[in-house]
């Protein structure tokens, strides 16, 4: 436990030994006995109940010797201080509101549920408390992606191995790509692949969460010697999907930025301020929720799509305000 934990048992003790050999290896008893607080004396006692309790500690004799977890041992329990517990509670919280009251409905709620019952006294009161009493708001738009799709997904980038996977976008449509996984990348709470399509012969970006299956092949491949994948996700979020997009803004780029999303496309210079060139598969989102918080004055002047539901929209508004004169 962390300085000022007020479980000061022989047992608090032992565990608080075992967290400094975990992070420590080779620590001496001198400065186990410092760390502790204790005599070497007491600090060999502590030793001797991780022993008891099936734990391999081993010591080295020798001005280079000290204490650490014999090799092949068995995972060690986890310890953690209450701000370690507290943090992991309240991170778990945020990316999963879900988690946030008990009785293991998911998958997170579950595993949440077996952290807390593991913390040591003092940490799991205050783990329990945060969890049972802070409030969370529930995700409107819930996009988690399925854990074994990822964990394939990062294992075949790991390898680097070709994937084939088969992909389903907001339209509705779906299809199957043969691609280089360069990484996975977790923008905004939403996970990327970012990757090489052999379908478009192109780099794309594929939301995981929308990623039906996945087969990883033997084929191996090679990525870019000098690959950023944040900076090569945000460059390529808007390219490559079903509707083309052409937007005129009138105002410089440095103006605008800040309202333009990366997934709407790529801001260029134009004579009368700046374009906005890229693609969507949802027209309706790109209008209704992207476009339609840019606060200077544009025209659409490319993508037939976009285009209709530019329209449709402005019928509905339209239609709004002539109701209420």
């Amino acid at each position: 436990m962390s300085s000022g934990t007020s479980e000061t048992s022989p047992t608090a003790r032992a565990l608080r030994t075992l967290e400094i050999l975990q992070n420590r290896p080779g620590v001496t008893a001198g400065e186990l006995a410092r760390r502790l607080g204790v005599s070497e004396r007491a600090t060999r006692r502590h030793i001797a109940i991780l022993r008891e309790a099936g734990i391999p500690v081993v010591s080295t004799r020798g001005p280079h010797g000290g204490y650490a977890i014999g090799r092949g041992a068995a995972l060690a329990p986890v310890v953690f201080t209450e701000t370690e517990a507290l943090s992991l509670v309240m991170a778990v919280i945020d990316s999963h509101p879900s988690a946030a009251t008990s009785g293991g409905e998911d998958d997170v709620g579950s595993a949440l549920d077996k952290v807390v019952r593991a913390l040591p006294r003092g940490a799991a009161r205050e783990a329990t408390a945060l969890r049972d009493h802070a409030c969370a708001t529930p995700d409107r738009y819930p996009s988690r992606p399925d854990p074994t799709t990822t964990s394939a997904l990062v294992s075949a980038s790991a390898r680097q191995r070709q994937v084939r996977l088969t992909y389903a976008s907001e339209s509705g449509s779906t299809w199957q790509d043969v691609t280089d996984p360069w990484a996975v990348v977790v923008r905004h709470t939403r996970w990327y692949l970012l990757c090489r399509s052999h379908r478009a012969a192109a780099v794309r970006t594929y939301r995981i969460d929308r990623v039906r299956e996945v087969v990883t092949l033997e084929a191996p491949f090679e990525p870019p010697s000098d690959l950023d994948p944040v900076a090569s996700l945000e460059e390529h979020l808007g390219i490559g999907w079903e509707h083309e997009t052409r937007v005129v803004l009138e105002a410089a780029p440095e103006d605008v930025e800040r309202w333009v999303h990366p997934a709407m496309g790529r801001l260029e210079r134009h004579t009368f301020g700046c374009v906005l060139v890229g693609s969507t598969s949802n027209p309706a989102m790109y209008v209704r929720e992207w476009l339609a918080r840019v606060p200077v004055a544009f025209r659409i002047e490319g993508g037939t799509a976009l285009l209709e539901e530019a329209r449709a929209v402005a019928a509905q508004l339209a239609a709004a305000v002539a109701r209420s004169t």
